[in-house]
């Protein structure tokens, strides 16, 4: 994957992942090990709980249906990846929450899942009120160069 395209979004829009009885099997253990990776991540990457829960629901029986998902999770990675939440420590924390809801959206049970995949641009929307900036060097240089102004 570190020579891959990079994605412009976690998840397809509109996706249709579900149970995929028909599809080819893939080994269960490695498709394990690249959800449990993608799980610790979401603690700093909000932008993520949706698709990697998403593709959790499948450990027990994934198909190539479902790692083709997580890849592309990975190829999104690859193209943010210096993004994540970003708590100055002079800034006022508060506590402020955004439902895009998708009632019976899953397509397996049919349960009020109260998320979906976004567009580029709504996606871009939302990581920018979920405060999440760019960690890269440069980044990080400039915004130290602001304290100190």
């Amino acid at each position: 994957m570190e020579t891959c395209e990079p994605a412009d979004t976690s998840m397809v829009e509109k996706s249709k992942l579900n149970e995929d009885p028909q599809g080819k099997s893939v080994d269960p253990t490695r498709y394990r090990g690249m959800i449990g990776t993608l799980m610790y991540l979401t603690s700093s990457r909000p932008d993520l709980v949706f698709v990697v829960c998403m593709c959790a629901r499948y450990q027990a029986k994934p198909t190539k249906k479902h790692l083709h998902a997580v890849k592309r999770i990975f190829r999104y990675l690859r193209g943010t990846i210096n993004i994540g939440l970003w708590y100055s420590k002079d800034s006022c924390i508060a506590l402020t929450a955004f439902a895009d809801a998708d009632h019976a959206g899953c397509q397996d049970t049919r349960k009020n899942i109260f998320t979906k995949a976004l567009p580029r641009e709504r996606l871009a929307f939302l990581i920018d009120k979920l405060g999440m900036k760019s960690m890269s060097p440069e980044t990080l240089k400039k915004l130290a160069d602001e304290k100190e102004e």
